[in-house]
C-alpha cells in the first residue's frame, strides 16, 4: 500500500445546494460556425451519471449528477471558494433536508467557469431532490501527499479513493497508474495556464475527427481517469515534455471550439514518474459500484 499522511489530512464539513441550469441569452457558436441553443452546465441532471458516455449527448459542457454551489449569486466568491477548493474527488455527501434527506452520494470533481462541484447521487435520489436541499460534504484530501514520492503531487483527491485505484509501485520510483485514455499535450485546451489546480479543470479538445478517433477520445465517460501526457499541474496547468498528469472526467464533449470532456486534476509530476497503464475500468463508477455500475441503477 502507497504511504502517505492521511492520519495528518484535516477533515471538516462543508455546506452547499444544488446550483440552477447556468445559460446565456441567445445562441452559441459551435467550432464550425453552426449555432445551437443546448442545455449546458449546472442543474440536478437526472438522466446522467457517472460512467456514462461523454459523447453524443444533446447538450454542451453537461455535468452529470447534481452540480453544487454554496453562493450561486456570486460563485467566485466565499463561500463557493471554499467549497471548490476543499472538497475532494471521492468525498462523501450527504442531503440534510427534504425529501431526500439522509441519502448520500459521492464528490466527483470541480468544473471552473460554472464553479461547481460535481455530486453523484442515484436516479432514485435525485428524483427526490429540489433546488432548496441542504447538502454536506465531508471534505478531506487537500494537503494528501505520498511519503515516499515527494515529486508526485496529489490534488483534490480524497485518501481512501486513492488506496482503491490499484496504483502499483514498480520498484523504480515510478507509479503504474490505471486509465481508461492517453491525451496528448497538444490535445489539452480550454484552463490551459490556470494558476493553480485545486479547483476547476481544463478541457480535451475534441474539435479535430481524426485525433478523436486514433487516441479513441470518443470511449471517454463520465468519471474515467486518464492520463494527460507531457503536463505538469504542479504550480498551475503548464506543457512540460515528459511531465504526466492524472485526472478525472467531469463534463461532457463541447461543442466550443477550443473545449472538450473536462478534466480535474490528481495526480501530477514534472518528471516521467507516473507511468500510466490502461485499464478500460478506471472509472470512478466502477471503483464505488456507483453511477452506471450501481445494483440498482435506473435510467429510464
Amino acid at each position: 500500500m502507497l504511504k502517505t499522511n492521511k492520519n495528518k489530512v484535516v477533515e471538516m464539513f462543508l455546506a452547499c445546494k444544488p446550483g440552477m441550469p447556468r445559460a446565456g441569452a441567445g445562441w452559441k457558436v459551435d467550432h464550425k460556425g453552426n449555432p445551437f441553443l443546448l442545455p449546458g452546465i449546472g442543474g440536478i441532471t437526472l438522466n446522467v451519471q457517472a460512467g456514462d458516455s461523454a459523447f453524443g449527448l444533446a447538450g454542451d459542457h453537461i455535468e452529470p449528477g447534481v452540480s453544487c454551489t454554496a453562493n450561486m449569486e456570486n460563485p467566485n466568491d466565499f463561500p463557493n471558494n471554499t467549497l471548490q477548493l476543499f472538497s475532494c474527488v471521492g468525498n462523501q455527501a450527504k442531503i440534510i433536508s427534504g425529501d431526500a434527506q439522509g441519502e448520500t452520494g459521492v464528490v466527483m470533481g470541480h468544473h471552473g467557469g460554472s464553479e461547481h462541484v460535481i455530486v453523484e447521487f442515484s436516479r432514485k435520489t435525485k428524483e427526490k431532490m429540489s433546488y432548496e436541499d441542504k447538502i454536506l460534504i465531508r471534505a478531506k484530501g487537500q494537503g494528501l501527499a505520498l511519503t515516499d514520492y515527494p515529486e508526485i503531487k496529489l490534488f483534490n483527491l480524497d485518501p481512501d479513493l486513492l488506496e482503491k485505484m490499484d496504483i502499483v509501485e514498480t520498484g523504480s520510483g515510478i507509479l503504474q497508474v490505471p486509465v481508461t485514455t492517453i491525451v496528448p499535450a497538444p490535445c489539452m485546451g480550454s484552463g490551459v495556464g490556470r494558476a493553480h489546480v485545486g479547483a476547476g479543470d481544463y478541457d480535451i479538445m475534441t474539435s479535430d475527427p481524426e485525433t478523436v478517433r486514433k487516441y479513441n477520445l470518443d470511449k471517454i465517460r463520465f468519471g474515467d481517469f486518464v492520463a494527460l501526457m507531457d503536463h505538469d499541474n504542479s504550480y498551475g496547468r503548464a506543457y512540460v515534455q515528459g511531465a504526466v498528469s492524472i485526472g478525472i472526467v467531469v463534463h461532457s464533449d463541447c461543442l466550443l471550439a477550443g473545449h472538450g470532456p473536462g478534466v480535474s486534476t490528481l495526480l501530477t509530476c514534472a518528471t516521467p514518474k507516473i507511468e500510466p497503464k490502461i485499464d478500460p475500468s478506471a472509472n470512478i463508477a466502477d471503483l464505488l459500484g456507483i453511477g452506471s455500475a450501481a445494483a440498482d441503477t435506473n435510467t429510464d
